[in-house]
């Protein structure tokens, strides 16, 4: 049930998690789950968080009607049967269904269906497992928690310090997966997932030009570089125009507004490059995310985030570094990885320490289930193309001392792939440690590539050999086949 309480009331739960997105939902599940313990979330927005109503799902569904359309657009036989655009308002129609209108109620409702009281407001540590909750209305509480308190308060965008680019209202990654209408003219600042991302739908959608500004010289420069090369090919192919090794000196906005719905804010913005302008309806500003832990209390139990640029540090316990062994951290917060799967990972790491302590159990070193594994973090990237990768980049495992080999292959050799649409591109690579015979990388760039890496994640944390991986043998005619491609550039 949603909790109101009485201002100024004292209550108390076993675990109080601050933060209700997937990965403070999976630490509180976790850790009462058959125990009779009881867990309450504080959160000041919307039950299921960033992932559900403005980033993850929303995002996808703008996403998944280009992907389509533009596979059968290379498909003979069926690019025939195409004319006209997008229905927009079907496409954003259908992505609002996905994010319940930003209606949280059935959010709410599992959330209490596995045991989990809901307090709407703002929580801020007061003391050690002392949580004070701020509502809408400014009336406060105070809640204890017998066993654990968990941070799971997530990241924000940041917007870099351009001259004039904040005072322009740019868009940022809320904005841009809850637009109401599509700009006809957009830059889109930065050039990692989200960048990348919101290029692909908002060029997809019918925005007549598109311009992608990345200070670095590739985009997705996290990945293996070829990733982005091949991405950056295909997105001006498609019209977008890719500026890269470019910063932005200045933004100029006349009588920007915001309407708070999702509309175009003002008139046009003038962007200066290099002594050089042009004009856009909109900016999107994806440059990287600052932790969530501004006004969260940590001050008042002697945990200081300033060397760690706001990000909570934990143990692989996700215990926070300094909190007395009562408090956690998960999700985005942590600064680990920023990535929604990680962050539910993390909660249900944390939920079974938190289970085993309050039960007086050893910690389960045996299974590993209470210590969490960050080296090999799966991430898709779902643009045209996908990206998909796991693990080390060959530049990165080198830079840690691994012996390396790599193998890559041309994706569109392989029958499986090139059936998905003839004008298949793509490429797969492996890095392997010589000195185990085992894989500590993987990256793939093609269409639907996605569904490749879980097999490639198996493989990584399980430590499969190479030898072994050569009797798993892949279905044919499937993309999976280049793992077959893979190994037999090995052994040529």
């Amino acid at each position: 049930m949603e909790s109101t309480g009485a201002p100024g009331t004292s209550e108390s739960w076993d675990v109080v998690v601050i933060g209700g997105g997937p990965a403070g939902e999976n630490a509180a599940q976790y850790a009462i789950q058959g125990s009779g313990r009881r867990a309450v979330i504080v959160e000041a927005e919307l039950v299921g968080g960033e992932c559900s109503y403005w980033a993850c799902m929303p995002s996808k569904a703008l996403l998944r009607p280009i992907e389509l359309t533009s596979a059968a657009r290379a498909m003979p036989g069926v690019a025939q049967m195409l004319s006209g655009s997008l229905d927009v308002g079907a496409v954003l129609a259908r992505r609002d269904d996905f994010t319940h209108h930003h209606d949280d109620s059935g959010q709410v409702g599992w959330a209490n269906g596995v045991g989990i009281d809901v307090i709407r407001g703002r929580g801020r540590l007061s003391g050690e497992k002392t949580v004070e909750v701020t509502a809408a209305d400014g009336s406060a509480r105070t809640i204890h928690a017998g066993h654990a308190v968990v941070l799971a308060t997530g990241t924000t965008a940041s917007v870099p310090p351009v001259l004039g680019l904040r005072e322009a209202l740019p868009w940022t990654s809320r904005d841009v997966t809850n637009l109401a209408e599509v700009p006809a003219r957009v830059a889109v600042v930065g050039g990692g997932v989200v960048a990348c991302e919101s290029t692909t739908w908002l060029n997809g959608l019918g925005a007549t030009e598109v311009t992608i500004i990345e200070r670095e010289p590739g985009l997705l420069g996290h990945i293996e570089p070829f990733a982005g090369e091949l991405l950056a090919e295909r997105l001006r192919a498609q019209g977008v125009t890719v500026l890269l090794g470019t910063e932005i000196d200045s933004v100029a906005r006349p009588d920007p507004r915001d309407t708070g719905t999702g509309h175009i804010h003002g008139g046009p913005a003038t962007i200066t490059k290099a002594g050089r302008t042009f004009e856009v309806d909109e900016i999107v500003v994806a440059a990287g995310r600052s932790a969530g832990s501004i006004d969260l209390g940590l001050d008042q139990i002697g945990v200081d985030v300033s060397a760690s640029h706001g990000f909570v540090t934990t143990d692989d316990h996700m215990a926070v570094r300094g909190g007395g062994g009562w408090l956690y951290a998960v999700g985005d917060i942590n600064g680990r990885a920023l990535l929604t799967h990680m962050g539910k990972y993390q909660g249900r790491i944390a939920g079974d320490v938190i289970a085993a302590r309050a039960e007086g159990r050893p910690l389960d070193g045996a299974r590993h289930r209470d210590v969490a594994d960050h080296d090999m973090v799966p991430a898709v990237v779902f643009t045209d193309p996908q990206v998909a990768s796991v693990g080390q980049t060959e530049a990165a495992a080198r830079d840690i001392g691994i012996d390396v080999e790599t193998l890559e292959y041309d994706l569109a050799h392989v029958a499986g792939a090139s059936l998905l649409r003839d004008d298949y591109e793509g490429r797969a690579k492996l890095v392997v440690d010589r000195a185990t015979d085992t894989l500590v990388g993987a990256t793939f760039v093609g269409a639907d590539v996605a569904e490749l890496l879980h097999s490639a994640t198996t493989a990584i944390v399980g430590k499969v050999t190479l030898e072994t991986l050569w009797h798993v043998v892949p279905s044919y005619p499937t993309a999976s086949e280049v793992w077959l491609r893979l190994l037999e550039a090995r052994r040529a």
